[in-house]
């Protein structure tokens, strides 16, 4: 193991409060989210039998599709729990911390950071994340990281019918203007990204041709509110395939990037 130290907050939730291995596969706004981060891993991925390492790669949810497309992959996430369930994942695996990797210099043809960036909520430990990303990736080879979005949280909550609570109001109000979350209700202490912010933590990292992507685009809360109040599925329905189509046409407009649920940061070595 690493000199630092992952919050057992952390740990507890992802062994006892969520599946994470549900969060991109049921929810239709989670399986948006899975369906574009593929998109664009795939546009901008070198060919497979290229080798990724899977920072904080959870329950192995992207380590099995990289490594069904041929993609040789080598995990590392710090809960015990995702360790166990992504060994089915057709990749390697590793206890470990996204600041202090084992892998060495060069080692690695793609980086991704597709978790830990918005746990590390010191500044200093995204950028230390992303050094390491930086060191262990070849020279021009690809790093991705993720970033929720900083307004994310006024549009599910809004989905949820939750933020005509004065109290809610006043958490997500300091979200908005700090980008940071306490964690005392529904998740973590974690911090939220604005698409400029990522992208100048990424350039900052020594990271080049950097670009951020919405990834859900604009209608992901419209399924998670529908699916909220209908109790049904829309994975199959048009209102999904709409969706779809709405974050692939808001690719090209810089304003709509604050509408999704997610960022997508892509930059080279």
């Amino acid at each position: 193991m690493t000199a630092h130290r992952v919050p057992q907050v952390i740990i507890d939730f992802y062994t006892s409060a969520i599946n994470e291995a549900d969060r991109l596969s049921v929810p239709a706004d989670g399986v948006l989210e899975m369906v574009r981060t593929q998109e664009l891993l795939r546009r901008h991925l070198p060919p497979a039998p290229a080798s990724v390492l899977d920072v904080g790669g959870g329950p192995g949810t992207h380590a099995r599709w990289l490594s069904e497309d041929g993609y040789r992959v080598h995990l590392v996430d710090p809960v015990p729990r995702h360790i166990a369930e992504a060994e089915s994942a057709g990749c390697s695996v590793e206890l470990g911390d996204a600041r202090e990797l084992t892998a060495q210099d060069d080692s690695y043809d793609a980086v991704l950071l597709l978790g830990p960036l918005y746990h590390l909520v010191d500044p200093a430990d995204r950028r230390a994340a992303l050094a390491e990303a930086r060191r262990v990736v070849r020279p021009g080879g690809l790093v991705a990281a993720a970033g929720i979005n900083r307004y994310a949280s006024l549009f599910e909550h809004t989905a949820l019918a939750h933020l005509d609570r004065p109290s809610l109001q006043d958490g997500i109000g300091r979200i908005l203007a700090t980008g940071s979350h306490d964690g005392r209700k529904g998740f973590t202490e974690a911090h939220f990204h604005t698409g400029p912010e990522l992208e100048a933590e990424m350039r900052e990292a020594g990271l080049a041709d950097t670009r951020v992507y919405g990834v859900e685009g604009p209608s992901w809360a419209l399924l998670k509110a529908t699916e909220q109040h209908t109790g049904e599925s829309l994975v199959e329905s048009r209102m999904f395939a709409s969706a779809l189509a709405a974050a692939r046409m808001a690719e090209a407009y810089p304003d709509l990037l604050a509408a999704g649920s997610h960022l997508l940061a892509v930059g080279r070595h």
